[in-house]
């Protein structure tokens, strides 16, 4: 079983099942079943913060991974990590490139999973 865990503002609107689906495919499509992953949709605030504790940096960014140390639990399921969206970062990406804001929180979301399974 895949499980995905999504959390976002509600003034943060985006396709939660379209993204949920594709993360199940993606998996998948990599061999990886009893997994699961988290989604974090935030604004600019949160994920400055997130970079300047576990990377030193003081600025935003578009998608960060979080890697768990140990994870797989007893129950067999492999706990991949965090994955956090800036939606502000990734919605003005989206209006320069001219694509929808959901293709592009897509595109950083599958680069974030390639990180926590270590495929980049």
């Amino acid at each position: 079983m895949i499980s995905v865990l999504i959390t976002s503002g509600s003034r943060y609107p985006f396709a939660r099942r379209l993204i949920r689906e594709k993360i199940k495919k993606f998996l998948s499509t990599v061999g990886l079943d009893d997994v699961e992953v988290s989604l974090a949709i935030v604004g600019i605030r949160k994920v400055q913060a997130l970079n300047r504790q576990y990377r030193q940096i003081n600025k935003a960014g578009l998608v960060l991974s979080f890697p768990l140390d140990e994870p797989r639990g007893p129950d067999g399921i492999l706990r991949l990590g965090d994955v956090v969206i800036c939606y502000p970062e990734a919605r003005q990406k989206a209006a320069q490139e001219k694509k929808m804001v959901d293709e592009v929180i897509w595109e950083l979301v599958e680069h974030g999973l390639k990180n926590l399974i270590k495929l980049t």
